[in-house]
């Protein structure tokens, strides 16, 4: 039979050798999950950069269409003073305002309904890498449950 100091023995052993085990496991796993909040840290950046690029593109576009339609509209303006200073009576005057304003009215509002659509899409674009980012995150804590 063993004696009570080789069992001991044995038993401390096999406590250090489940113990170490188990530690490195431990950091093992640690290590791992560190190494995937990088990645996703990476990750959530990149979504970041690409969010502010794509805000940008739509405000820059957005400031095109507009000095496009303020330089349209003064000419519009210039061309619509020249016609109205050669009424030849005030009937006359009044018809061509009320015919630039309307015009005006019209190309205002299409105009608007344009830049919404840029900045519908803009928003659309630059929330697309940031949705991504928060729909792979919870799929990552949905599939750690």
């Amino acid at each position: 039979m063993a004696t009570a100091a080789e069992t001991a023995k044995a038993t401390a052993e096999k406590f250090a050798a489940t113990s170490n085990q188990a530690f490195k496991d431990s950091v093992e796993k640690s290590l791992a999950a560190i190494s995937e909040m990088n990645v996703h840290s990476k990750r959530n950046l990149e979504a970041i950069v690409a969010s502010v690029t794509a805000a940008s593109k739509g405000a820059e576009s957005l400031g095109a269409q507009a000095m496009a339609f303020s330089k349209k509209t003064t000419e519009d303006h210039m061309a619509a003073t020249k016609t109205l200073s050669g009424a030849k009576s005030l009937q006359e005057a009044v018809e061509l305002q009320t015919a630039y304003a309307k015009s005006f009215m019209e190309s205002y509002l299409a105009e608007l309904n344009r830049w919404s659509d840029t900045v519908s899409g803009s928003v659309k674009d630059s929330m697309r890498p940031i949705n991504e980012r928060v729909s792979a995150v919870v799929e990552t804590f949905q599939s750690a449950r």
